[in-house]
């Protein structure tokens, strides 16, 4: 999706197309009365109409929130990182004849790290409200806990898996965490252990490694140590979600 694509507007007229609210769903399982704000649930009870990064997810989410409306009522499109530009566009045209939507990611908050961005760009493009909800984000709250820099940070999501790709990017987050910017980033959980390897056996033995675990979860626990602390120490992080700090 790239600013100057053709758009066919001919047929839309100014405030007659709805909004989209970007709806952030559990981080971990069991957690909707604990994790997500009163609103989550008002809102999804008055949409019938939904995107979703996974359907089946989405289907299960909206189940456990004990709607009003039956979940066989409500209608999907998938929203994910294939979905082409052509394919938004036409995703679209329920909402700009009026119709409210929601959008709905794996985990956390939609557009972060999430297909949901692709959705939100062509929405304003076609000048479509974008609602953002309150609600539970990885990065954010890892952010928070993490005693490093909160004013000026980056987040990369998820970091390369070539080999030498992996190592340049792990270098370059090291030096501007050096230079005082917290870097922000993640791993699929079965790769988390090894990625924790890689970091301590790369970054200098002076900066300081968050590793926030299981966030909102039964498992959670956030740490902040430097390098050379964490070499002596193996913590547990394979297949559980872990969001990965550098700082100083």
């Amino acid at each position: 999706m790239k600013d100057g694509d053709y758009i066919d507007v001919s047929n839309w007229q100014p405030g007659k197309a709805g909004k989209i609210y970007m709806i952030p769903s559990i981080l971990s399982e069991g957690t909707e009365e604990t994790a997500l704000p009163p609103q989550i649930r008002e809102t999804c009870n008055n949409l019938d109409f939904f995107f979703a990064e996974n359907i089946r997810t989405a289907r299960r989410f909206l189940s456990k929130l004990k709607l009003e409306k039956p979940i066989h009522d409500l209608s999907f499109e998938e929203v994910n990182k294939h979905t082409t530009f052509e394919e938004v566009m036409h995703l679209l045209q329920p909402v700009m004849e009026g119709r409210d939507a929601g959008m709905l990611s794996e985990a956390g908050c939609p557009g972060v790290a999430d297909p949901g961005a692709d959705l939100a760009q062509a929405a304003h493009q076609m000048g479509i409200q974008v609602v953002p909800l309150v609600g539970p984000s990885s990065f954010l709250l890892a952010l928070m806990a993490s005693g490093l820099n909160g004013q000026a940070f980056a987040f990369h999501g998820y970091i390369p898996i070539d080999k030498q790709q992996r190592q340049r990017a792990i270098k370059e987050l090291d030096k501007k965490a050096r230079q005082g910017e917290t870097q922000l980033f993640m791993e699929t959980p079965y790769r988390n252990e090894k990625l924790f390897q890689e970091l301590v056996r790369t970054c200098h033995p002076d900066t300081r490694l968050c590793l926030a675990r299981d966030l909102t979860g039964p498992q959670e626990w956030v740490k902040t140590k430097s390098i050379s602390s964490w070499k002596r120490e193996k913590p547990k992080l394979h297949k559980v979600p872990v969001v990965f700090l550098l700082g100083q």
